[in-house]
């Protein structure tokens, strides 16, 4: 099904063979041939695009095809990126794939960090780069000027008048030169970076560009050759054709800001596509977020005590208040028996207060007694820059083996914005602490949280020529426009091709699994009985999500306790890397997989075939609720006044109902695949209609509503049953009800 929302009909855009250029198969599927004709008639627009399409129906090549055809017609750039890492090997693949339709220049970059061969962090590098440059700089200046004293000494040997007191000139500043020399390198320089600048290394970009490399082959290649390919890298992207990389890049300024440099692009341009694009929002606010924990204050304050200058008095007076204002809130924010549940994870505690500043800032301000607090934070800014340029220079010189960060600096920055952004719509003053794994001691962190992600992504949508935005589950388009900050996208949406004789979704009439039905006897035993009946009936294996990983857990042990369930249980838990587990659990036939729908698996992982023939979502999976979500919710109420229940629906059911699409998403993934979705609670059944706000079906998109079939606990496994008879997808006689 094909539903667009763009001016004027899908296929009435400019020329097939010019918007399909780069398509490396045969031919599109009829939504793909729509879809790629909008988008190409969008970016001559220069319009953003909302575009949802239905799990394995060929998104990516969908925005590529068009995107490149458009950027290599008028001098752009494409990037695209995503913060799921199957996607981007995803995206390599497309990207090979279409190298060999039509010749592009393309590269996949990753952060530093993860390509250093020395394993430096970011400021390390930074010094390391400018004294290797100048290290070469002083070489060539040395060649010249040698050649140079070479030509003088033949003049003099000729007769030629001058020449000797030009020649004495130029060796005086060679010897200057070499002593300069001996002084950078006896300093600290980076020596991949230095075979960069000196040797020929057109051999490495012709490697590069001969295929799509990843981030892991140019480090392996670059290392073998003693160079460091993440710098090449970011010379070798000036003037690409397409970029593969992670949303970091994109979502904070600075690193964009420098990105689009080393692109040698204006932010216009380049066109942006987005994967996973449902994620923006969350990313965004993280990259939005600012912190500071109570030991970089501490560190601040050892810092400051040896140091000989006039501002250190005040860098002192009003970090330390900070300091001392952080330990009194949080140790007054603790509630009866709170500490004790203090783990190794920050614990949020609320500080927040209705008609005034947050109990940390009214802290801070009573405390304080000095010169002003904006007068003694720009003395502390100040004498953090000189501290900071001061460990440059110490690093530089090699009088230091690590570049030291300035504490000072990083505290005087924070309390500058808490001070002034901590009253502002949409920040939201947060405390949390957790306990020192070393020493079990208590440790505290602020943190300005940013609820309206629109303040980080408004800028970057505004300055390219254009983004495409494209998930899965991007519907409702107004509530994505909103929270994103997007004016006036072209929307489209179409839903998987496959035969719709291979999917079923059911939705089991259960009660509302609230917290108080979830602890109820009776409902725990129809949930485990039909999780045992849809483990049964299914040829293959089964995926189970819930509302929290403790759901999963209590269902997981019932099942294993259940002498009627003979087979292999998984269960997915926090802190555990599920890779592994998922391998082994696609190996089985047969078994059943319990995890929350808030963890990994939950999106952005593939299980095809009989990896997982049936999955079953238990109840409405509700994040869980904090001071966070709560601070959200405000804060869309607050700009949404005329929206009822905005707060609501933006934060709280709209992203619920996106993740419990994306869990449906697991199965059928190719045109022949086949499964079962069942969604148990009865929020997701007709009767919803009469539970107002609570009730989540009516939150589908229209074409998904018309596919669920409501049906009682007892019945499901006969529809099971049916459908997989209709397949003839068991093996050998099928279970007896």
């Amino acid at each position: 099904m094909f539903v667009t929302h763009a001016n004027g009909s899908p296929d009435d855009s400019g020329d097939p063979e010019q918007a399909w250029r780069f398509f490396p198969y045969d031919e599109p599927y009829p939504n793909q041939q729509a879809a790629m004709d909008t988008i190409a008639e969008a970016l001559d627009e220069t319009r953003n695009v909302l575009f949802e399409g239905a799990t394995g129906t060929g998104k990516t090549i969908s925005a590529l095809v068009p995107a490149l055809s458009y950027a290599r017609e008028h001098d752009k750039t494409v990037v695209i990126t995503t913060n799921v890492h199957q996607q981007m090997r995803q995206f390599v693949e497309d990207a090979r794939a279409i190298t060999r339709e039509e010749a592009i220049r393309a590269v996949v970059f990753r952060g530093k960090s993860s390509m250093c061969h020395i394993d430096v962090g970011f400021q390390e590098c930074q010094t390391l780069r400018d004294t290797t440059r100048s290290i070469v700089d002083k070489e060539s200046d040395k060649a010249e000027l040698s050649e140079q004293a070479q030509t003088l000494l033949d003049q003099m040997r000729e007769g030629e008048s001058g020449a000797a007191d030009a020649r004495s000139a130029v060796t005086d500043e060679l010897d200057a030169i070499d002593d300069e020399l001996e002084q950078l390198k006896e300093g600290n320089y980076c020596e991949h970076y230095y075979n960069n600048l000196t040797r020929n290394t057109d051999e490495f970009f012709q490697w590069l560009f001969d295929d799509v490399r990843t981030p892991d082959e140019i480090f392996e290649y670059a290392g073998k050759q003693n160079l460091c390919g993440y710098e090449l890298l970011k010379e070798g992207m000036e003037g690409i054709d397409l970029v593969v990389c992670n949303y970091h890049h994109l979502l904070d300024p600075m690193i964009r800001e420098q990105f689009f440099r080393w692109l040698d692009r204006d932010p216009d341009d380049v066109i942006t596509v987005f994967d996973e694009a449902h994620n923006i929002e969350g990313a965004a606010r993280d990259h939005a977020s600012r912190a500071l924990t109570e030991n970089t204050l501490e560190s601040a304050m050892n810092e400051l005590e040896d140091v000989d200058d006039s501002r250190a008095e005040s860098a002192r007076n009003v970090i330390g208040t900070f300091l001392d204002s952080l330990r009194e809130s949080y140790e007054e924010a603790f509630g009866f028996g709170e500490r004790e549940q203090v783990g190794e994870n920050w614990y949020d505690l609320s500080i927040a207060s209705q008609g005034r500043r947050d109990d940390l800032t009214m802290d801070f301000l009573q405390s304080y007694e000095g010169r002003g607090i904006d007068v003694e934070v720009e003395l502390a800014l100040q004498l953090g820059k000189r501290l900071d340029e001061q460990y440059e220079d110490e690093y530089k010189n090699g009088d230091a083996t690590t570049r030291q960060e300035c504490q000072t600096l990083q505290a005087a920055n924070f309390i500058a914005d808490w001070m002034e952004m901590g009253g502002e719509l949409g920040r939201h003053p947060m405390l949390s602490v957790r306990r020192d794994g070393g020493t079990d001691d208590i440790y505290g962190r602020a943190e300005l949280y940013t609820c309206i992600p629109r303040e980080v992504t408004r800028e970057l949508f505004e300055e390219v020529h254009a983004s495409i935005l494209m998930s899965a589950t991007l519907r409702p388009f107004d509530v994505t426009e909103e929270t994103l900050g997007l004016d006036d996208p072209v929307t489209m949406a179409y839903g998987l091709e496959y035969p719709e004789a291979n999917r079923r979704t059911f939705a089991v009439s259960l009660p509302a699994l609230f917290s108080s039905e979830r602890d109820d006897p009776g409902t725990q035993e129809t949930i485990e009985q039909l999780l045992a009946d849809a483990a049964r009936f299914t040829p293959g294996n089964t995926l189970v999500f819930f509302p929290s990983y403790s759901e999963a857990e209590r269902y997981h042990e019932r099942l294993r306790g259940n002498s009627a369930v003979d087979i292999d249980l998984y269960l997915d838990e926090p802190g555990v890397r599920a890779e592994e587990m998922r391998r082994e659990f696609v190996g089985k036939d047969g078994a059943v997989l319990f995890t929350s729908l808030w963890a990994t698996l939950a999106e952005g992982v593939s299980f095809d075939g009989d990896d997982a023939r049936t999955v079953v979502v238990v109840g409405v999976p509700y994040p869980h609720l904090s001071e966070r979500l709560e601070a959200v919710q405000d804060a869309y109420d607050r700009i949404y006044r005329g929206k009822k229940d905005a707060g609501w629906r933006y934060a709280v059911e709209i992203p619920t109902i996106r993740k419990t699409r994306q869990a449906l998403g697991r199965v059928i993934r190719a045109p022949d695949d086949y499964g079962v979705r069942i969604l148990a609670d009865k929020r997701y059944t007709r009767e919803s209609s009469s539970m107002g706000k609570y009730g989540v079906r009516g939150s589908f998109p229209v074409e998904e509503r018309a596919e669920m079939v409501d049906i009682t606990p007892k019945k499901l496994k006969f529809a099971m049953l049916n459908f997989y008879n209709d397949h003839d997808a068991y093996d050998g006689d099928p279970p007896r009800p």
